[in-house]
């Protein structure tokens, strides 16, 4: 059973068992099209949650889990992964395509040039940035906007990418002596 880890409990909030969590889904409804959770510290076994609610504040996602009745209760979910079965993911529309799955594909430039391999993702609001380590091992931060991506192509695992002007330089020139 493949499971991948969408957030993490932050902290309780309020009394009534509610919990405010840094989510990594793009969309907050995936809590709602999914038939249940799984929480777990890192190394333990995950314990199956099913969502009561979820509401956004603030620019966070707070939930409420079945048989989670109150402030004490929810402290023991501070600092979870909670994550989901990839089998109850929802489908993804044509266009999209889950983070996951873009991790370890090669990134190329419109003329084949290989630019490196996707390592990593740094997600902040309204910004979803790539971390790409170069063939030479360096980090690049490259924002996957949909004016820079030109195409991901799940079956050659590959991505082509158009980066801003200098971008690339910046990253990848050697420092002078």
């Amino acid at each position: 059973m493949e499971m991948l880890v969408v957030a993490e409990v932050v902290k309780p909030h309020g009394l009534r068992g509610e919990v405010c969590i840094e989510s990594h889904a793009d969309s907050p409804f995936l809590f709602d099209e999914v038939p249940c959770l799984y929480l777990a510290k890192k190394g333990q076994k995950p314990r199956r949650f099913v969502v009561r609610s979820f509401r956004t504040h603030k620019g966070r996602v707070l939930l409420t889990f079945e048989g989670i009745d109150g402030r004490d209760q929810a402290e023991i979910l501070r600092g979870m992964e909670i994550m989901v079965r990839e089998a109850d993911l929802p489908q993804a529309d044509d266009d999209e395509v889950y983070m996951y799955e873009l991790e370890g594909m090669s990134v190329e430039l419109e003329d084949g040039t290989v630019v490196g391999t996707i390592s990593n993702f740094i997600l902040a609001p309204g910004q979803e940035t790539w971390v790409i380590t170069s063939t030479a091992g360096k980090e690049i931060l490259f924002p996957a906007v949909e004016e820079f991506v030109l195409s991901v192509d799940l079956d050659t695992e590959k991505v082509v990418i158009e980066p801003p002007e200098g971008l690339l330089d910046i990253y990848l020139k050697e420092p002078k002596k």
